[in-house]
């Protein structure tokens, strides 16, 4: 077997290997021994047909695809070896010729990363402020919130809240069916598309609609552009919106002393979900410069595998997991394929963003203990009730205990170049 490398973009080698003639036929034999006795030949008893018998009988082209199967995987772990490549992933390889044999593997190597200046990195955050029209806003949102809904005789309004029967569906296959679906006509809702909450404005209970909603081919939502979508509707009860008055009842009703009160609480909570956004948006800025400050080259394996870890995300989000979600894309026209490469530069943002992290922490001698984890676990399982034992030894093992730590490590990481930032390091 003859070995040759050649360095390849993106944190690759190509493995050149050509294989000898001796070595082919002998997986060439081990093909013919593995098939012999699963083939049935006339004249011959199982297992014993001359291997130039079985040759003639499955073809030529068979016995040496079969011999293939054990060949390349076998002859490129021997290469890894011999060469001292660690790969971090499986290859590209392909067939380039069959007399000799050889064939050329694409295989992915560790992310090289070269930190920039990141220590002088500087920014500052902006102060949080809240203002009357933000609280006011807020009151707004708890009104209709705590609305009383009563049943009308009259035309649907935007603002109501209407039970429909709604059967879709969009180039012949069903996009949507429900029965007492609860649905609130707001002028702006885009569920379940665009423009379906205005075709309602105007029917009656009682009263089936059908319509169109056709998209154009420059249409801003791209999986809608271009298609139609067809619905059959029918109204069964329409019911107004009754908003309370913004009174010292209201605000007593919501737990508090007074309007007053009330307003003091909505401002503080408001100002704590601020701070906490822009904590973290600032948190993104810094991790973000850092990585315009490296060099970073890494196989496109990793990105394969990030987009995985969205896909997973995104399906726990669906009642069947994966199926769910294969299905929503299917009624919106598209592939798993499709919406795997929608996911390529988020997945590629986040991977650089977890390697330059991984370095920044090796620089920086980021630690986290044994402790440290315990007491992540704890924060864990605290509300899990009588499941909280069970919890707490299925994270016993190391394997468990790994993605803890990772997640710690990470943690520590960005609150240390947020320092670095601040000036405060």
């Amino acid at each position: 077997m003859k070995v040759s490398t050649e360095p390849v973009e993106n944190s690759q080698i190509a493995l050149n290997v050509e294989m000898e003639a001796v070595e082919v036929d002998e997986y060439l034999e081990k093909a013919y021994n593995r098939l012999v006795g699963k083939v049935s030949i006339p004249g011959f008893r199982k297992g014993k047909a001359p291997r130039v018998i079985l040759e003639q009988h499955v073809g030529k082209d068979t016995l040496f695809q079969e011999a293939l199967e054990c060949l390349i995987p076998e002859a490129y772990e021997k290469a890894l070896e011999e060469q001292e490549i660690e790969a971090i992933g499986q290859p590209k390889i392909e067939l380039t010729q069959t007399e000799p044999v050889v064939f050329k593997a694409i295989v992915p190597l560790r992310p090289t990363v070269k930190l920039g200046d990141y220590k002088q990195i500087r920014l500052k955050s902006e102060p949080v402020e809240i203002s009357d029209e933000d609280v006011d806003a807020m009151i707004e949102q708890l009104r209709h919130e705590n609305a009383v809904l009563s049943p009308v005789d009259r035309p649907v309004e935007f603002g109501d809240i209407v039970t429909i029967a709604i059967e879709g569906e969009s180039q012949g296959e069903p996009f949507v069916s429900r029965k007492d679906l609860v649905y609130e006509v707001s002028r702006d809702s885009r569920v379940p598309l665009p423009g379906f909450a205005e075709k309602l404005e105007g029917m009656k209970k009682g009263e089936k609609r059908s319509f169109v909603l056709s998209y154009p081919s420059d249409y801003e939502m791209q999986e809608l552009a271009g298609k139609e979508y067809s619905f059959d509707v029918t109204i069964s009860e329409v019911k107004e919106k009754k908003l309370p008055e913004v009174d010292e009842e209201f605000a007593k009703s919501l737990g508090r002393e007074g309007l007053a009160s009330m307003r003091e609480r909505i401002f503080t909570n408001l100002k704590a979900r601020g701070e906490e956004k822009a904590r973290l948006e600032f948190e993104q800025k810094v991790v973000d410069t850092a990585v315009e400050l490296s060099e970073v080259e890494y196989p496109p394996v990793l990105i394969d595998r990030e987009i995985d870890r969205l896909l997973n995300e995104e399906a726990r989000n669906f009642v069947e997991g994966a199926r769910g979600l294969e299905n929503y894309l299917r009624s919106i026209n598209k592939t798993i394929d499709d919406h795997r490469e929608e996911l390529r530069p988020v997945a590629s943002q986040r991977a650089l963003r977890s390697l330059v992290l991984e370095k920044v922490a090796e620089a920086e001698k980021v630690e986290v203990s044994a402790s440290e984890i315990d007491d992540e676990i704890e924060k864990m399982v605290k509300d899990a009730g009588e499941q909280a034992e069970e919890m707490r030894k299925l994270f016993n093992s190391s394997q468990a205990r790994e993605p803890i730590k990772n997640f710690l490590v990470n943690r520590k990481t960005v609150e240390r170049l947020v320092q670095i930032a601040n000036g405060s390091a």
